[in-house]
C-alpha cells in the first residue's frame, strides 16, 4: 500500500512513527476518510473544513493547504495503478516529551494513507441491531474524528461483521444517535427524519449531502430526538458515510423495512449518483 507522509511517498511498511508523538501518547489527533471518483476527491472541501475546525480548536498545525492533499491523492492513486482509491487523512499532534506541556503542536504528523476500495454493489441491503454500548459524549461541544475512537471500537465488537451487520448507538439517555461507522436516517409517511447534532453524532459530510439533497427535492427533514421506537415505526431506514455512500438496511431486530425498494431511498441514491456523475464531468 502507497501512502505519504510529511512530504515524501512511502510504502506503508516504511511508515514510522515516534512514541513520543502526542497522537500515540495521548489521542491528540484528527483524521477524514473519503474516496476518489475517477480521480475526483469527493467532498473534500467539506472533509477539509471539518478537519481544520478541529484541529484549530486543539492548536494543532497544518502546514499543508488543500491543493498540495489533493496533489497528494491523485499521486497515491497514480502510484496504485491509476484506480480510485479509499483514503484516510491523519494528522496527529507531532513529537513533545511526555505530559500536557506544549500550547501549541506546531510540527504535527501528517499521513495520508490509501488502500483500495472494498468491491460492493450500489443497493446491496445491509441489517441492523441495537447496539448496547451506549454512545459516549463528545469532549467538545461538537464532536470530531479524533483519535480517541475507543467508542466505536468498543462498538464494532459487538457485531461479527460490519460488511453485512450495522450497528446503531442510543445515548444514555435512550436517543437514538449513529452508528459504527455511519449516520443514520429513516423515512416514516414521507419525512426524513435523522438525529440532532446534539445528540453527540459526528456531523457527517455525506450526512449534511444527503439532507441537503432530500430538501432540493422537496422532501422535509427533521433533525431532533428520538427514540429507538421512533425509528421502528419507520418504513425505511438507511446509514450513510463517505465511502460506503447511502446503505440501505432491511431490518433492525426484528423490524423490517423497504430496504433498497423505499421511494425515499430510490430518491435520494439517484439524486447522489447524479451528484457524483456531475463532478466527474467537471473534473473537480
Amino acid at each position: 500500500m502507497w501512502c505519504w507522509m510529511n512530504g515524501e511517498y512511502r510504502r506503508a511498511e516504511d511508515l514510522r512513527i515516534s512514541p513520543f508523538d502526542h497522537g500515540y501518547l495521548y489521542g491528540a489527533g484528527f483524521f477524514e476518510t473519503f474516496r476518489t471518483y475517477e480521480g475526483n476527491a469527493w467532498l473534500f472541501s467539506q472533509h477539509m473544513d471539518r478537519l481544520r475546525t478541529a484541529l484549530e480548536e486543539y492548536r494543532i498545525a497544518m502546514p499543508y493547504g488543500d491543493a498540495e492533499i489533493l496533489e497528494v491523492v491523485h499521486q497515491l492513486d497514480v502510484l496504485s495503478g491509476g484506480h480510485d482509491g479509499y483514503f484516510r487523512l491523519n494528522v496527529s499532534a507531532g513529537v513533545h516529551d511526555i505530559g500536557l506541556a506544549p500550547s501549541t503542536y506546531a510540527s504535527p504528523t501528517v499521513i495520508v494513507f490509501r488502500k483500495e476500495l472494498p468491491p460492493t454493489v450500489r443497493g446491496t441491503e445491509k441489517k441492523a441491531v441495537w447496539l448496547e454500548t451506549p454512545r459516549n459524549r463528545p469532549e467538545s461541544v461538537v464532536r470530531h474524528k479524533s483519535h480517541n475512537f475507543l467508542n466505536n471500537v468498543r462498538g464494532r465488537l459487538e457485531l461479527p461483521s460490519l460488511k453485512e451487520l450495522e450497528g446503531i448507538f442510543l445515548t444514555e439517555a435512550g436517543f437514538v444517535a449513529e452508528g459504527v461507522t455511519s449516520n443514520v436516517f429513516w423515512v416514516e409517511d414521507g419525512t426524513l427524519f435523522t438525529p440532532a447534532i446534539e445528540t453527540g453524532i459526528l456531523p457527517g459530510t455525506t450526512r449534511a449531502f444527503v439532507i441537503e439533497l432530500a430538501r432540493s427535492l422537496g422532501v422535509e427533514v427533521k433533525q431532533g430526538l428520538y427514540s429507538q421506537e421512533d425509528v421502528e415505526r419507520a418504513d425505511e431506514l438507511f446509514v450513510t458515510n463517505a465511502v460506503q455512500e447511502i446503505v440501505p438496511l432491511s431490518a433492525i431486530g426484528d423490524k423490517s423495512f423497504l430496504g433498497a425498494s423505499g421511494v425515499c431511498y430510490q430518491k435520494l441514491h439517484g439524486s447522489y449518483m447524479q451528484a457524483i456523475n456531475e463532478m466527474k464531468e467537471g473534473g473537480q
